[in-house]
């Protein structure tokens, strides 16, 4: 890993992401490249040039004001970070953004169960796990000082998914773990467990992996909904983060239909990572 970028709106939430965001670096000795995506309010505009220009240099001021109080930590000592303005507020550009700093993961910060606020209003986070085409690492609370012990990955078998579960274990290699398979089973798509261990036997083999060891890699849970079991099942036993595999563009797909990918992503109280298919 060599580039990570951080949207920040300068807000606290932001700033968990940056500080979670440094301790990856540190471990990798990467880079880390710090964007705001300004937006100059319509208010603005006007139809005198002169002013607009007067007004665009006051909010860059500001904004490097920001930047460097942001930046004056002491976490991010001794670190390489850049930082990076874009004019505009569409946060499903950040994937184009990421390419062009050819950025191998995307940090970010949100008010978790309480939704996305501030400058991650509405669904800009769900926009950015929805697009980005590098893994999203979500962060709601502070972590100062990020380790994973225990992780998950969540999917339905689906042989689509078999990439973004090879993705998700290079990632963790950087932590020294390996990533548990989590399958929900809910009343809508019941399966028996004949059918169950099937499917995950086929998707260890597919995936390289020892399929007599299914027991040991592969956890079936019992639960209401996709996004209620999963929650349950890491409070149950204590899961640092949950792994995820996402459409991009497409949305989420077969029982990820619908938002309920990026609801996980919003209401989990742990870090969720997105990994696009």
């Amino acid at each position: 890993m060599k580039t990570i970028l951080v949207p920040v709106d300068f807000s606290e939430h932001s700033e968990y992401a940056l500080e979670v965001a440094a301790s990856i670096a540190k471990s990798q000795n990467a880079e880390i490249v710090v964007l705001h995506m300004m937006g100059i309010p319509d208010s603005f505009l006007t139809n005198d040039e002169k002013q607009e220009v007067f007004n665009a240099l006051y909010f860059m001021k500001l904004t490097k004001k920001r930047f460097d109080k942001l930046l004056d930590k002491d976490y991010l000592k001794d670190l390489e970070v850049s930082e990076a303005v874009k004019t505009n507020k569409v946060f499903s550009e950040i994937n184009e953004v990421a390419k062009e700093y050819d950025a191998d993961l995307i940090v970010m910060g949100s008010h978790g169960s309480s939704g996305i606020k501030e400058a991650f209003i509405g669904s800009n986070t769900e926009k950015v796990v929805r697009t980005s085409e590098v893994p999203v690492l979500v962060i709601k609370d502070r972590i100062s000082k990020f380790e994973l012990k225990k992780a998950i990955f969540v999917t339905d078998f689906q042989l689509e998914t078999l990439d973004s579960f090879l993705h998700s274990r290079k990632f963790f290699r950087i932590f020294g773990i390996e990533p548990k398979i989590l399958f929900i089973n809910i009343p809508e798509k019941f399966m028996n467990t004949r059918e169950m261990k099937t499917r995950a036997s086929n998707f260890l083999i597919d995936a390289s992996m020892d399929h007599k060891g299914l027991d040991e890699a592969i956890t079936f849970y019992d639960d209401y909904t996709v996004e209620r079991g999963v929650f349950n099942y890491c409070k149950e036993n204590n899961i640092d983060i949950i792994a995820m595999p996402t459409h991009g563009r497409k949305g989420i797909g077969h029982f990820f239909m619908g938002s309920i990918g990026e609801d996980i992503a919003n209401h989990s109280a742990i870090p969720v990572v997105t990994f696009k298919i």
